[in-house]
């Protein structure tokens, strides 16, 4: 049985950078593919909104949501380009971009990290398998040891929660942005990154796309 066990060190380190992004005054920016897609509005939602402590609202951009950029870039200068476009429009250094694909290998996942890396931004890669070209790029990676693309993705929003989690346990209720030396004191005390089993099982290999 497979299991998150072996990536606590790494979802962890993840959820310390996003803190210090919001901390810092920067956004997370999120991009993925189909499911992934789906995942980045609903941590981007939980950020925006809430997740379950009343706080001050925080800075989180899902790429993967407005139909008229989506669909006017990818007729006119293709899709590999669809997130790196938005992220030289949009993004500065203070961001940080949580690049989500099942594979490791989606080429307009690839290039949206390239485009912020040269912005001078952290990216985290959450994805799967071995973790494709997607890993050598990024500031973080969080490879969940599974080849099932519904076990990947199962796993990949459990991780946001702990990271929403995570980031609201070191926001205060008000409207004032945590000292470094708190946020500090509040990362002794975050619980330990969560670990499943049952990773296996049936299912299709992830895809490319995913």
């Amino acid at each position: 049985m497979e299991s998150l066990a072996d990536c606590s060190d790494a979802i962890e380190a993840a959820g310390e950078l996003l803190i210090k992004t919001l901390t810092q005054g920067g956004k997370i920016l999120l991009c993925g593919n189909g499911g992934s897609a789906a995942d980045c509005q609903h941590i981007a939602t939980e950020l925006v909104v809430q997740y379950q402590k009343s706080r001050r609202a925080l800075a989180a951009i899902a790429l993967t949501t407005d139909s008229s950029i989506l669909t006017a870039h990818s007729n006119d200068f293709g899709f590999d380009t669809v997130y790196a476009r938005q992220i030289e429009a949009i993004a500065d250094e203070k961001d940080c971009l949580i690049a989500i694909s099942t594979s490791g290998r989606s080429k307009n996942i690839l290039k949206a990290v390239d485009a912020a890396r040269l912005k001078g931004m952290a990216v985290i890669g959450l994805t799967g398998c071995e973790g494709g070209e997607l890993i050598s790029h990024v500031t973080h990676s969080v490879i969940v040891p599974s080849n099932v693309t519904a076990r990947i993705q199962e796993a990949h929003i459990l991780i946001g929660h702990w990271w929403c989690g995570a980031i609201e346990d070191c926001m205060d209720a008000g409207d004032t942005t945590p000292r470094m030396e708190e946020v500090e004191q509040c990362k002794e005390r975050l619980p330990r990154a969560p670990t499943v089993g049952a990773l296996g099982g049936a299912g299709a290999v992830a895809e490319e796309t995913q």
